[in-house]
């Protein structure tokens, strides 16, 4: 009705406002899912919107949202951007006046765009390429505890199977890298709303790597609390709040992997942590992290690998390299896209090979340094940014330049990933279809997920 975006004034801890004319950081909401329709609103500094105990105002000052901070979402049925929200007690948000967001309307309702408590919900994007949030926290957590535990059963059973431990074997790939998150130790029993089962297919993968001759690379992709807030970390909505605190639970992530596999003779790494953000992990924490973690993987294995990996972001390429060249069979972490970047955006292919191998080429020679840790690509993939049509022919070329360029690293490489919906992000349909031919004498890996 007021034509004006709803804020939570200051970020958070005091009054909701309706009375914005473009929206930022204050007027944007964090959606946490409670069931189908249920949800708490969470505000920049962290806190969620509910009513006052006094004047019906909605305000954001819980730190921990319980009744008073649920709305269910109804959408109108001609548009389902348009919403009404109910509180627990039955009463909707309004906004009759900018200066005040009130949560007192009961009564009938309707859907005109001249009653205060109609508003148009828009969601917007987290992060460079996600318009929303979809990993396994999502997952789990929309289906919920009756339908969830299936899923991933479903899951697992047809996305990591034997043959295709078979086909990399047979097809020049050495090792396999295999995601894992935090929860994974707590099999059976997670802490909700994740699902027990992982640990189980993580023991068949291992059986499966005997039995065809690769190795594995047990990698924690998703730590407490998240190091970067992107799906694929276990964020529950696109926080990255990994830090300090959460060393000691991080650290005992790597002492239970490492118990179990440190046996077995397909174990060749660990890698404590996947692309922490430096943005949100400062470089120290992250060392101090690093030697904890580093030391539990000793403590069970002389020989296996401890992989370290570069923060993304605005970081110095070289910065692990000093810690880890006091760590016997360490090894520097990298991940190389051409995508993510307006850069890549305006990339023909040969600007896009030339990239590969220039600048790749020179960070990747910065790092690999022979009195220091070996070095590895932990993930590529032969895709551009730049949406255009191109060929076959020129998916070989990239390819080729990448697998030259990518071979430079002394522990080797790993495609994201071994299948995936996406063709050219599958390792399978490039090798399949012709355009990746792997050399026999390159160490290398792909990912499973």
């Amino acid at each position: 009705m007021l034509n004006k975006y709803v804020t939570a004034e200051n970020s958070g801890g005091t009054n909701v406002f309706a009375n914005r004319d473009n929206p930022s950081g204050w007027e944007t909401f964090k959606l946490w899912r409670v069931n189908d329709t249920f949800f708490n609103l969470k505000v920049v500094n962290k806190q969620f919107v509910g009513k006052s105990s006094q004047e019906g105002n909605a305000i954001a000052v819980a730190t921990i949202p319980g009744d008073t901070e649920t709305f269910e979402i109804i959408r109108s049925p001609n548009d389902p951007s348009n919403v009404h929200l109910k509180a627990s007690n039955g009463q909707f948000l309004q906004a009759k006046s900018g200066s005040s967001v009130m949560i007192d309307y009961q009564g009938s309702t309707d859907w005109s765009d001249q009653n205060p408590y109609v508003f148009d919900m828009t969601v917007v994007s987290l992060l460079p390429g996600e318009k929303q949030l979809q990993g396994e926290y999502q997952l789990t957590n929309g289906y919920g505890p009756e339908n969830a535990p299936q899923v991933m059963q479903n899951h697992w059973k047809t996305y990591i199977k034997e043959d295709y431990f078979e086909f990399m074997s047979q097809n020049g790939i050495n090792a396999v890298r295999i995601p894992v998150g935090w929860w994974i130790i707590y099999d059976q029993t997670p802490p909700k709303p994740f699902v027990g089962g992982s640990l189980q297919v993580l023991d068949n993968a291992f059986n499966w790597v005997e039995k065809h001759n690769i190795k594995v690379i047990i990698d924690l992709h998703a730590v407490p609390g998240s190091q970067n807030g992107h799906e694929h970390s276990g964020t529950r909505d696109g926080s990255a709040e990994w830090g300090d605190s959460y060393i000691e639970e991080t650290v005992e992530a790597i002492d239970f992997l490492t118990k179990r596999y440190a046996n077995k003779p397909g174990l060749v790494a660990m890698q404590l942590m996947n692309e922490p953000q430096a943005q949100h992990v400062p470089l120290n924490t992250l060392i101090k992290y690093y030697q904890a973690g580093y030391y539990k993987v000793r403590k069970y294995t002389s020989t296996a690998y401890a992989i370290l990996s570069n923060r993304l972001g605005n970081a110095v390429n070289t910065e692990l390299l000093l810690f880890a060249r006091g760590l016997s069979r360490s090894v520097i972490d990298v991940h190389y896209y051409n995508l993510f970047s307006d850069e890549f955006e305006q990339f023909n292919v040969q600007q896009n090979i030339d990239y590969i191998k220039n600048q790749r080429a020179s960070t990747l020679e910065e790092i690999t340094q022979s009195n220091g840790p070996v070095t590895f690509v932990g993930e590529w993939v032969n895709e551009f940014a730049n949406r255009e049509p191109k060929s076959k022919q020129d998916y070989q070329k990239f390819g080729k330049a990448q697998l030259d360029m990518y071979g430079n690293a002394t522990f080797g490489w790993a495609y994201w990933s071994y299948k995936c919906i996406h063709d050219h992000w599958s390792l399978k349909y490039m090798i399949d279809k012709g355009i990746i031919k792997l050399k026999k004498d390159q160490s290398c890996a792909c990912v499973v997920l």
